[in-house]
């Protein structure tokens, strides 16, 4: 594969890199790290207004580029430690209802995901397993011509803000996906405290009433849509962690530049630059593992194996990279007033999202 961006993604990168420069300093991070939704509502418009959230939604539906262009943005965002509903809404969200939507379900929510007027979560892990198929105990019982849903789910990212959720539970045959308004009565949402700023929330049916039209797909086939929905998620996670790590390298090259010690800058120390090296080994490293991942799903091809092997790597990669940067940074990294501290967190809370490296290691097992 080529590794080198197209014309049209190296306009998505410039784009992405543009706006969130202007509309995403460090103040507005702090701002909507600290808020309630977990968002800012005015950036929220202005974002749907450039099409970013169209990305990988086919055209028809008012979206725009493909898996891959969703690759090179989503590093941006991670460079920029955004926090957003734009991950849940575009790789979560309107990745399973491309995977498993009827047309009429495809026609109706894809369009308000992409014109930033419906934010769709996705809620699979309860308490026992994570993001396993054993791990769904949530049960969906036959009710006159629909379904009856009880159970709860764990860390559903942005439900608080969300407009529809859509559900895995057990269904007659099997796991099945429900797609719903998320004020449908019976469903009572509780935020949980994370370290990122972003929002994650506990969420419970009881004996919530859906019909049959909500039925995403087939019954009973649920947790195949998911695996190809998970498998794209974890390589839109990589991308954000690549972006991250290496924005975490430039600005700790830019410190250890201007910190002196013994009267000299702390990066004329061999050891500094030591640590350097092996930071600029890890990034270069995952991103090429991530963008290998991301070509081979674009281009229809089988990743399994390329996906978990990138999640591992990349989730312990750019751990190492954060590590050695407070390392570099001694206690200024350790203090609220520096950045530092929201990538690491960030870095940390994605490493553990969709399964956490124990679920890749068994696909590569």
């Amino acid at each position: 594969m080529d590794f080198a961006l197209n014309e049209q993604q190296e306009m998505m990168q410039t784009l992405a890199r543009d706006f969130l420069a202007g509309e995403y300093p460090e103040k507005v991070l702090r701002a909507v790290a600290e808020s309630e939704t977990g968002f800012d509502p005015r950036l929220w418009k202005k974002l749907a207004e450039t099409n970013l959230l169209g990305l990988s939604i086919p055209e028809e539906y008012g979206g725009v580029g493909d898996f891959l262009d969703l690759t090179v943005v989503l590093e941006e965002m991670g460079r920029a430690c955004f926090i957003s509903p734009f991950f849940t809404a575009v790789a979560l969200g309107a990745g399973t209802i491309l995977e498993a939507g009827s047309a009429e379900q495809k026609a109706y929510s894809l369009p308000a995901i992409a014109g930033g007027k419906s934010i769709v979560t996705l809620a699979v892990a309860e308490t026992s397993t994570g993001h396993f198929a054993e791990g769904i105990r949530s049960v969906a019982t036959r009710a006159g011509d629909g379904f009856a849903i009880s159970g709860t789910k764990l860390f559903v990212p942005d439900a608080q803000a969300a407009d529809h959720i859509i559900w895995a539970a057990r269904a007659e045959t099997g796991i099945t996906l429900f797609i719903l308004d998320i004020k449908t009565p019976g469903i009572t949402i509780r935020p949980l405290k994370t370290i990122s700023g972003e929002k994650q929330c506990e969420v419970t049916f009881e004996n919530v009433r859906v019909g049959q039209d909500q039925v995403l797909g087939y019954i009973g086939q649920g947790w195949g849509y998911l695996e190809k929905v998970l498998e794209r998620a974890s390589v839109a996670t990589c991308a954000e962690m690549v972006g991250m790590a290496d924005h975490v390298l430039r600005i700790t090259l830019d410190y250890a530049r201007e910190r002196v010690a013994f009267g000299h800058p702390i990066g004329a120390f061999q050891a500094i630059q030591h640590r350097f090296a092996d930071m600029a080994v890890d990034v270069d490293g995952s991103r090429f593992v991530t963008y290998q991942a991301a070509w081979r799903i674009n281009s229809g091809l089988p990743a399994e194996r390329e996906v978990a092997a990138a999640r591992v790597w990349v989730t312990e990669a750019c751990q190492r990279v954060v590590n050695s940067a407070h390392q570099i940074h001694g206690a200024i990294g350790f203090t609220e007033d520096h950045v530092l501290h929201f990538y690491t967190k960030k870095v940390r809370a994605r490493g553990l999202s969709l399964g956490g490296i124990g679920y890749h290691l068994g696909k590569l097992s």
